[in-house]
């Protein structure tokens, strides 16, 4: 399974690699998105500090939504998803290389939107270790839950509408808990402070990465 897993990142990232689409689309429109949000909110620094976290967590999930279509689209061309199925490879495999592909390049695009926080918003960043776990954990859990609805919206032929409706609700923990743990690092907080929300993010994670271990492969042979 972790070989299977790590060929099939490999592959994906590669082809994002040659493509260029997370470089020259995702990140952009991340970088947008956070740029919009700092005119809506006007030239006040106070209310774009305060509504940094939540706007940052709102960037990334748009953003994961077009890393997802991305990674879904890559396999539905030239019947690339078929040559899956018949190469062998353990679905469970299949499920965590994905994950990883997306989680890699979701990383990217959070160190991204973390600087244009800092610049754009004038936020300073001053317990580091708890926007790093936010981070990370948040980009696990998107990466497992992003991964395994694209599976489901592979197979239809409006995916790219039906996605965002799958997903975006169901990664709402991420949202509210990422938004959180981000207020207690940027306001310097104890560790006392994130602890519940740090466990929220460990919950969802473990559920939907055993969730799609498990029924990724009847899900790519049903679609």
């Amino acid at each position: 399974m972790w070989r299977d897993a790590a060929l099939v990142a490999g592959k994906d990232l590669r082809i994002e690699a040659r493509s260029k689409v997370a470089l020259s689309q995702v990140a952009p429109f991340g970088i947008v998105a956070l740029g919009l949000f700092a005119f809506a909110l006007g030239p006040a620094r106070a209310p774009m500090v305060s509504g940094a976290p939540g706007l940052f967590w709102v960037a990334v999930l748009f953003s994961t939504v077009l890393a997802i279509q991305r990674s879904v689209s890559v396999e539905s061309a030239d019947g690339a998803r078929d040559g899956l199925r018949l190469s062998g490879l353990d679905p469970a495999g299949l499920f965590l290389g994905k994950a990883l592909a997306v989680a890699a390049q979701l990383v990217v695009l959070e160190l991204v939107l973390t600087v244009g926080v800092v610049l754009l918003y004038g936020a300073a960043v001053k317990t580091v270790w708890l926007i790093a776990a936010a981070c990370l954990l948040g980009t696990v859990g998107l990466a497992a839950a992003g991964t395994l609805y694209g599976a489901l919206s592979a197979g239809i032929r409006v995916r790219e509408t039906l996605l965002p409706f799958l997903l975006l609700p169901v990664v709402t923990p991420i949202l509210l808990a990422g938004t959180r743990i981000w207020q207690a690092g940027l306001a310097g907080g104890t560790p006392s402070d994130a602890t519940p929300w740090l466990h929220l993010l460990l919950a969802f994670d473990a559920v939907y990465l055993a969730v799609g271990v498990v029924v990724y492969g009847p899900i790519q042979e049903a679609t």
